[in-house]
């Protein structure tokens, strides 16, 4: 009882301080990167830290995956630093007899891992999809801003309104560069209102020029006008897209075929496998050397983790390319993966060595002899 209690404590001091460490990381990064898409215009300014706290929440069963890794590792390797495992070795518990406590300790976790990567991630994408869509989907008109350059929702037209403008509804020395096929066209006018015609919103421009160019032989129109009418909102009403395959449920995810749908719901089942398998593989691989640096084990850790992740990565490429299905891909890394932790754990549970094992099939061998 105190050999279990003991290392759950140091477990849970352990991995409260690793997960808001990478927390705070991954915080930092979503909101360089996010500040990034807003500077771009993929991302409202004003939507900047609601997008960075779903791409947060998204990052969680990977956050806690890792957490659940380090502190394994580093807990570990701090009892083994300061002798306390040897002192449990000769109270009669083996390193095998260690994997009980932390499963009592990782099974919530895992299961809140398995809960937001089935629940809340394709959640959490949804929402930032549809901030994302509002804002690239708004309308012409509200993206013309007085001074600046703007581009419009399809990329074919790019605004630019005087900064001394009347009035909200009113604008003067407009310039518009369009780009239809088979010609383009720039128009400038002293002034322009917005209207209604026919339940469609519209710039009226006021005596102005615009002059036409042919993409294919090159003949060039100029007109000038008293009044011409612009239509600049897009031409199909918001409406929800096709949600992504990041995006959709699990259990919608679960009735379809095509082979993106399954590289996702691969993703997505992989990983609290993965949690699961770094219980088994910090475990096995925690041990310091006297000799070796106090950072040894959390390198490897790390290095392992990369790995682990870049090849879960590399699996659901393949699996989108129909190269391997599913269940394929989570028998072969998961299930290769466990199977490899597993011996590793027993090897040094019961202190094989290849030279051990080299002698005593040498041993075997001449004793059949």
């Amino acid at each position: 009882m105190l050999f279990d209690s003991s290392i759950r404590k140091e477990l849970a001091r352990s991995f409260g301080a690793t997960a808001v460490v990478l927390i705070t990381v991954v915080m930092t990064m979503m909101l360089i990167r996010t500040l990034g898409q807003a500077y771009k215009g993929s991302v409202s300014p004003s939507d900047v830290m609601l997008v960075m706290g779903f791409t947060v929440l998204g990052q969680l069963p990977t956050i806690l995956g890792l957490s659940l890794f380090v502190a394994i590792v580093g807990s570990l390797s701090r009892m083994y630093r300061d002798s306390e495992m040897v002192i449990w070795f000769a109270a009669g518990q083996g390193l095998a007899s260690l994997l009980r406590p932390l499963l009592r300790f990782a099974w919530p976790v895992i299961l809140i891992t398995a809960v937001l990567a089935l629940g809340v991630l394709p959640w959490s994408y949804q929402q930032i999809e549809q901030i994302k869509t509002q804002f690239q989907q708004r309308s012409d008109l509200d993206r013309i801003a007085p001074g600046e350059f703007q581009e419009s929702a399809g990329g074919t037209r790019v605004f630019f309104v005087d900064k001394e403008s009347p009035s909200d509804m009113a604008a003067s020395n407009v310039f518009v560069v369009s780009r239809d096929p088979g010609k383009e066209s720039v128009t400038s006018a002293k002034g322009a209102h917005i209207a209604t015609v026919k339940g469609q919103r519209m710039v009226i421009l006021e005596d102005g020029q615009r002059m036409e160019t042919r993409t294919d032989d090159g003949s060039v129109r100029v007109t000038d006008f008293k009044e011409y009418g612009v239509k600049v909102d897009n031409d199909n009403p918001v409406t929800m897209q096709e949600i992504a395959a990041r995006s959709m449920p699990t259990k919608e995810l679960l009735g379809r075929d095509e082979p993106i749908a399954r590289s996702v719901l691969a993703w997505r089942l992989g990983l609290p496998f993965a949690a699961l398998n770094f219980v088994i593989l910090g475990l096995a691989i925690s041990s310091v050397n006297p000799r070796a640096g106090n950072s040894t084990s959390l390198m490897i850790a790390l290095f392992a983790f990369i790995v682990y992740y870049n090849l879960m990565t590399l699996g659901e490429s393949w699996v989108s390319a129909d190269k391997i299905g599913m269940w394929g891909i989570l028998g072969l890394l998961h299930g290769s993966i466990l199977v490899c932790s597993t011996l590793v754990l027993l090897a040094r549970h019961f202190r094989w060595s290849p030279r051990d094992l080299l002698r005593r099939s040498n041993a075997r061998q001449e004793s059949a002899r």
